[in-house]
């Protein structure tokens, strides 16, 4: 082999170190923000369960303080604190979901632009691997692990759109005790307006939980893509064969005897 694939392979380790390191956290993180995001649609859908039936109040409590009877939901205000209160008008609460939506739809956004970026220069990278042979049993779960980022990058810039559009569709909706008794009393727009915004922001949650998995499925096929890489370093090093079926210490490769 050329003395010159050094470089490469060095890189391709190095990759396969740091980035195998990486992606573990992103196995994970995902995760978390699916269940944040779950507890923002089942708010969501509390309060317009409770809207769709609910009597608007004629009559509100005097005190400014007070929680308002018709528009509160016990199970939103456990999931997300939100409390509609007859002095005040949109809860804190909401305002601060909208604010989470937007904020995590931008880092989606940026990590999915990136991510992709990435793979396509490692796919590029991956086509100079292809003339070592004594990597070609490998290359089919490096350009796995390459498939899997790059549609977890799709997935990640698909949940920037979604989160995006539920909060528009709840920017719609004037979240003011007078204003949704107004609706409560006539067409009732509201639940539905939150009825899709819940529905929009579970699938974002959904994808969420298939890009983790996408990213998981990396770790094995990081561990045998390097361990095989390992060997051909080491045997270049040692003026070994790195195109034979053993390493240069004359033992068997690592996954032929189990790894």
């Amino acid at each position: 082999m050329p003395a010159d694939r050094m470089p490469l392979l060095e890189a391709a380790l190095n990759l396969s170190r740091f980035h195998k390191e990486h992606e573990r956290f992103y196995a994970s993180s995902p995760l978390e923000t699916a269940l944040r995001l779950q507890r923002h649609a089942r708010a969501l859908q509390a309060l317009a369960d409770r809207w769709t039936a609910a009597v608007p109040s004629e009559h509100p409590a005097p005190s400014p303080h007070a929680g308002a009877e018709d528009l509160n939901s016990e199970a939103a205000t456990a999931l997300e604190g939100v409390l509609f209160l007859e002095g005040e008008g949109r809860p804190a609460e909401m305002t601060a979901m909208i604010g989470a939506l937007r904020a995590d739809a931008d880092a989606f956004a940026a990590g999915g632009n990136w991510l992709a970026d990435a793979m396509q220069a490692s796919w590029n990278v991956a086509a100079a691997l292809l003339e070592i042979d004594a990597l070609a049993d490998v290359m089919g779960e490096r350009h796995r692990i390459i498939a899997n980022d790059w549609l977890a990058a799709h997935e990640q810039s698909l949940i920037a759109v979604l989160l995006v559009r539920a909060a528009d569709m709840l920017d719609r909706v004037e979240l003011t005790p007078a204003a949704l008794r107004a609706d409560l009393a006539g067409a009732r727009v509201a639940p539905g307006r939150l009825y899709a915004a819940a529905e929009v922001v579970s699938r974002a949650a959904d994808l969420c939980c298939e890009s983790a998995e996408l990213v998981h499925d990396n770790e094995r096929r990081w561990r045998v893509t390097r361990g095989r890489i390992e060997e051909v370093v080491q045997a270049m090093a040692s003026g070994g064969d790195p195109a034979s079926p053993r390493g240069a210490d004359g033992e068997p490769r690592r996954e032929e005897v189990g790894g």
